[in-house]
């Protein structure tokens, strides 16, 4: 946990992803200038030129998907007090991880045709960022949540450790007092899925994509009841969690 007199020092990193957990802290707007008095951010491509070796907090977004990535995050890592791991991409590897199911070679002549054997197009077997380095916190999401956000970095400033939530969207879809997607005909992911986003996408009408990862001890009996329900079977669940998903779902 990070207290100090002193401003701790924050840099932002980036690697394989679209960039859009890091557009979430522009999104604070008036928030942004409370975190700005109590930090010194050191690093931040996508907001500054200026560049550190020297910061407290490292804060990643994106998965890890080349060894030179890999050895740049040691890096990093060795020189922070505190890892946060920042979205889908780096806490799960993402949408990114989908490339695992299939054979690299194939999936560089997919993307890039004729110039997929060129040096700089190299890739590898796409990791969550806590399968290379140790991570401390996790910020889950595809974006993340806002006002998470702002709850994980308050709390590590005041010497607090952050309690990320472990029970299912679904409790939080009853508190908002949604009704059920299942009853629409939408397979939704709610009762595997992590909550802490204020169920953001059943809210709105959209099921959950299970962006912000699976609950460690997942009721998998109440999913497979949830399946019966709907004359299902387990396939048509497993169809919708290939897309944050491929290659950790739980035993169904």
């Amino acid at each position: 946990m990070i207290m100090s007199k002193q401003k701790p020092r924050v840099a932002i990193f980036d690697f394989a992803c679209c960039e859009g957990c890091q557009l979430q802290f522009v999104n604070l707007e008036e928030q942004i200038l409370d975190l700005i008095n109590v930090v010194d951010v050191v690093e931040w491509r996508e907001a500054m030129s200026e560049q550190s070796h020297e910061y407290d907090i490292a804060i990643i977004e994106g998965s890890i998907t080349r060894p030179e990535d890999a050895e740049r995050l040691e890096v990093i890592r060795s020189r922070a007090k505190v890892l946060i791991a920042l979205g889908a991409c780096a806490t799960t590897g993402g949408v990114n991880k989908l490339k695992n199911n299939f054979d690299l070679d194939e999936v560089k002549k997919c993307v890039y045709g004729k110039d997929a054997s060129k040096p700089h197009l190299a890739t590898a077997m796409t990791k969550a960022v806590d399968e290379v380095v140790k991570v401390d916190f996790k910020i889950h999401g595809c974006p993340i949540h806002r006002k998470e956000l702002v709850y994980v970095l308050k709390s590590l400033l005041l010497g607090k450790k952050p309690e990320i939530p472990e029970y299912p969207v679904c409790v939080e879809c009853k508190a908002n007092g949604n009704p059920c997607l299942w009853d629409y005909g939408q397979i939704c992911l709610g009762p595997i899925t992590r909550a802490g986003c204020e169920a953001r996408c059943p809210t709105n009408g959209f099921r959950c994509f299970g962006c912000r990862g699976y609950i460690d001890n997942p009721n998998v009996e109440a999913a497979k009841d949830v399946i019966e329900k709907y004359n299902l079977n387990i396939e048509d669940l497993k169809s919708k969690m290939v897309l944050f998903g491929s290659t950790q779902e739980p035993t169904l």
